[in-house]
């Protein structure tokens, strides 16, 4: 019974769908999504927050609850959820990139399949509109095909 309490207090608490994981070795997780992006031919899009970001979690629910939006992420995506807390900020991994959380949070960067930064998106510029608290779904799509690997082939653009 008092397993049962915990583990009901813990889904409460929503400790069970924990985005972010401080713990994580960013280096090594990346290093491992960029093999299965390359096999798959997709890019890599890190989702750059916390669990302690409601923003980062609105963006996860909007895309997740479309089916549109997740089929096109889904098609042209491998995602990460790249921690920044105060238990762990990944400072050097994001030295790397440009320091992207001077947009805020969430904050998306767009690696190819090679691992090249091609894209840092602010998330502010996918909202609804000024004081929402939502995203607006063409905007999002837009994002997602824009940076996705057909955009940058060759033979969509030939004459």
């Amino acid at each position: 019974m008092l397993i049962g309490f915990l583990i009901s207090i813990h889904a409460i608490a929503g400790d069970t769908a924990k985005l972010y994981h401080p713990e994580a070795n960013v280096e090594k997780d990346v290093a491992e999504l960029l093999k299965k992006a390359k096999k798959e031919n997709k890019n890599v899009m890190l989702q750059i927050g916390g669990n302690w970001c409601i923003w980062c979690y609105r963006f996860h629910d909007f895309v997740e609850n479309d089916k549109e939006l997740k089929e096109v992420l889904e098609k042209n995506y491998v995602v990460y959820h790249l921690n920044y807390s105060k238990e762990n900020t990944n400072y050097s991994y994001l030295k790397k990139l440009g320091f992207p959380q001077r947009f805020g949070f969430p904050v998306f960067v767009i690696l190819d399949k090679d691992g090249k930064e091609i894209h840092t998106q602010d998330s502010g510029l996918l909202e609804e509109g000024r004081n929402s608290t939502s995203y607006n779904k063409e905007k999002v799509k837009t994002f997602f095909q824009n940076w996705s690997t057909d955009a940058f082939n060759e033979a969509n653009y030939k004459e």
